[in-house]
């Protein structure tokens, strides 16, 4: 339903727990978006943590200025109550606000907000086996936040018609708000020898996979093609729970944020063989600092790479490693990075954020 708009900036309470911890995907998407609704005149934005001890820390992460608050619940049991009721508000332990943003698929319940949710994917709507025990009941908590949301936001339009097709809603009620690049990945420049030496970057050529350990990632894929592909450099696996570490395989874990611009800029090509995406932040921002793309032929990263990426079957084994050779047998021209460069360039965070905030007014009637 929706809410009378009100004078004044548009008070949005944002979901911060995605803040809190190593940050991949979800938890850069929650940052940087709070950061461009940090700066606008017409947004007073403030973040709540659901965690039992540790929302206190979502103060040390916000932008400067914006407010945190806490339920002093925790989310697995949130979950549970959300499930079978809006119940408990969340304006109960963080005041009144005229919209609620769930930034991780889930909506908190709220009494009067108007009711915003992102839905980054619906992976595991297809693999409900890769989830945790503790998100067990995530496919049901999704599917019900997104009937009690005013507005649906999801990052591309693959995923906009798979949100509509699959949980039943209305495509009149989901708008996309694709993610940003960064401009500092514009500027990014290869690993130095002390920051090669430090995460145990190859001395040499590398092939890079960014992104958290996952069946959703099928790196399974990659390291059979990698392997069964004669004279193609060492991957390198950067992001949080990989463990290899071998002559041709390196897992560096996870990275801040300028340190990862610098792998990624000293690739000679990034890999992504996803068996599903929402998104594929790592393909723009590989094309930013001019690495070359090879990535699985799905519907979301053809929609994000716009023909400037290598698109591979999944599961093909031969094709990926052909199109690995290929990446790396001749160097892009002048002319095809530029394209890449500028293709990256559209999308931005501030793009983002102004999107996000035309669905707020859309969730209040305004």
């Amino acid at each position: 339903m929706a809410r009378a708009p009100r004078g004044g900036p548009i008070r949005v309470l944002l979901d911060g727990t995605p803040l809190l911890g190593n940050r991949t995907g979800i938890g850069r998407y929650t940052a940087a978006l709070a950061e461009e609704l940090a700066s606008m005149s017409d947004v007073d934005m403030r973040a709540v943590a659901f965690t039992l001890r540790g929302w206190r820390k979502l103060r040390k992460v916000l932008p400067h200025g914006s407010r945190a608050r806490g339920m002093p619940v925790s989310a697995r049991l949130l979950r549970r109550c959300w499930l079978r009721a809006p119940f408990p508000p969340v304006e109960l332990f963080a005041g009144f606000t005229d919209v609620v943003h769930g930034t991780n698929f889930v909506l908190p319940a709220a009494v009067r907000a108007a009711g915003v949710l992102t839905i980054h994917d619906l992976a595991f709507l297809d693999a409900p086996d890769d989830l945790p025990p503790s998100d067990e009941t995530l496919p049901r908590l999704v599917a019900r936040s997104a009937e009690r949301a005013d507005i649906v936001l999801t990052p591309t339009r693959a995923v906009a018609d798979v949100t509509a097709e699959r949980l039943g809603i209305s495509s009149d009620k989901i708008v996309v708000t694709p993610l940003g690049v960064d401009p500092a990945w514009f500027t990014a420049r290869p690993p130095s020898d002390v920051l090669r030496r430090r995460i145990g970057l190859p001395n040499k050529e590398y092939l890079l996979f960014v992104g958290a350990a996952g069946p959703r990632k099928a790196l399974g894929w990659l390291l059979k093609a990698h392997e069964a592909t004669a004279d193609l450099p060492p991957l390198v696996l950067a992001g949080p729970g990989h463990n290899r570490r071998d002559g041709q395989v390196r897992s560096i874990g996870y990275l801040s944020d300028v340190d990862l611009r610098s792998v990624v800029a000293g690739a000679a090509a990034l890999v992504l063989p996803s068996r599903d995406e929402g998104f594929g932040l790592p393909v723009l921002e590989a094309m930013a600092c001019d690495v070359p793309v090879v990535c699985s032929d799905l519907p979301a990263l053809r929609e994000i790479s716009g023909g400037h990426a290598s698109l591979v079957p999944y599961g093909d084994i031969e094709a990926m490693g052909v199109a690995l050779t290929t990446a790396l047998a001749s160097p892009p021209s002048p002319t095809t990075l530029a394209a890449r460069r500028a293709h990256a360039a559209e999308y931005t965070w501030r793009r983002t954020a102004e999107l996000t905030v035309a669905a707020y007014r859309r969730a209040m009637g305004s």
